[in-house]
């Protein structure tokens, strides 16, 4: 048996300490909080003095820069978080796809986010349209110049969509009536200036069909010019339905972008495809390469009732719509290829049917492969699932919860971005 002697002075020997945090040298320090989660940052302050100095380095907002990706925040908006007004008085409410939870994060004051890009989100506030472009993360902000042409209240009025795509980023506004014709403002943020507004040109169906570079769907055209007059009809419940879409103030101007297969006078961030809903549901696309705007064909005839929201996954943007037929429910994804729409995905049966009889609303939101769908109606506080596009896997995400109460999940719209400390606006 091996027997221990003990030390001369009776006690026992300490282990030597390791090495922790506090032994790094400041490099590595500022290295290993940036692979932190985002949601880390707001407490990285209140650590040690070490720590908030270390957050407010520039070289430690240069080693986030070099963390290659990272997982989306889906900043949400529900009804109940807007004032008459539609600001918004309380903070934005962001889910975490990283660590599967809800966080908030900061916006700008009075305003109402529209569109987003990359780390950073557009807001436009309500009562004068002025625009301004925020990091979520760290709260810095930016507000963009007036349009020279914003004084002209009649083209105010014709205001159809708001995307931002690029990097660095641009702005653009899409004003006109449909389906005689768009025009389109944008804004380059490297150049702090806006360009135009300059006219779109439709596609004609001889030209969606002979060049691939064009927007699909360009052939729709015909079939858009019966939208002009509204549509009435008795839907399934008895009520009498317009055709004319009324959408709510946080998704009357959003729209979807994907890389446009056209390439831009100055570089690739300048070719970009813009989606977005007119006001008679049809899906409209806007080339801001080639300058040219199409009206797709409808997924379902106009009669059928049915909510629709356009999303973008990675390089492609896709139409979800949530449908009853005879005593079910579906929700499916469409994607427009080959002059037709195509189903690349749907939510399996057994969830989709609840959604039966509750004339349900769907907002989606979209980044990578991941798409997120929330569906919200009258009769409850809503609920969002996440898909994976390619494997059409679908499941339903937590309830958001404020405090120690299961919050309002009646969101009404989404927008993606990816957080990151080092984004400038």
């Amino acid at each position: 048996m091996e027997h221990r002697v003990a030390p001369a002075n009776g006690r026992k020997r300490r282990p030597p300490p390791s090495a922790g945090l506090g032994d790094l040298h400041d490099d590595m320090l500022e290295r290993v909080l940036a692979r932190l989660p985002p949601a880390s940052y707001f407490r990285l302050r209140a650590v040690c003095r070490r720590w908030r100095a270390a957050a407010a380095s520039p070289t430690f907002h240069d080693a986030c820069a070099r963390v290659p990706s990272r997982d989306p925040w889906f900043l949400m908006l529900s009804e109940s978080e807007a004032d008459e007004s539609g600001c918004r008085p309380r903070p934005a409410v962001a889910f975490d796809a990283a660590e599967r939870r809800w966080s908030r994060c900061r916006a700008a004051p009075g305003s109402m986010p529209v569109a987003a890009s990359g780390g950073l989100v557009l807001y436009r506030a309500p009562a004068t349209g002025a625009l301004t472009v925020a990091n979520p993360l760290t709260g810095a902000s930016r507000a963009l110049p007036t349009p020279s042409h914003s004084h002209s209240h009649s083209q105010a009025q014709q205001l159809q969509a708001i995307a931002m795509y690029g990097a660095p980023y641009r702005v653009a506004l899409f004003t006109g009536d449909l389906p005689a014709g768009l025009s389109m403002s944008v804004f380059d943020s490297s150049r702090g200036s806006w360009e135009g507004p300059v006219p779109l040109a439709r596609c004609s169906r001889s030209e969606d069909s002979s060049s691939p570079d064009a927007p699909a769907g360009g052939g729709a055209a015909a079939a858009a010019d019966d939208d002009d007059d509204t549509v009435y009809f008795l839907s399934m419940s008895g009520d009498v339905v317009s055709t004319n879409m009324q959408r709510s103030a946080s998704k009357q101007y959003s729209s979807v972008v994907v890389p446009s297969p056209a390439r831009g006078d100055d570089d690739d961030s300048a070719a970009a495809v813009a989606y977005f809903l007119s006001h008679s549901g049809t899906v409209v696309a806007c080339d801001t390469a080639r300058r040219t705007f199409a009206e797709l064909p409808r997924i379902l005839p106009v009669y059928f009732e049915y909510s629709i929201d356009v999303v973008a996954c990675g390089d492609a943007a896709y139409a979800v719509v949530l449908s009853e037929y005879l005593d079910t429910a579906s929700l499916r994804v469409w994607e427009f290829a080959g002059a037709a729409w195509r189903q690349v995905a749907a939510m399996p049966p057994a969830m989709s049917h609840g959604f039966h009889g509750t004339r349900a609303d769907v907002n989606c939101v979209g980044h990578g492969d991941r798409l997120m769908v929330c569906v919200s109606s009258g009769d409850d506080n809503g609920c969002c699932f996440m898909c994976d596009v390619p494997s059409n896997r679908w499941e339903e995400l937590p309830k958001y919860v404020n405090g120690d109460s299961e919050g309002d999940s009646q969101f009404l719209a989404a927008f993606s971005f990816e957080p990151r400390l080092e984004i400038t606006v």
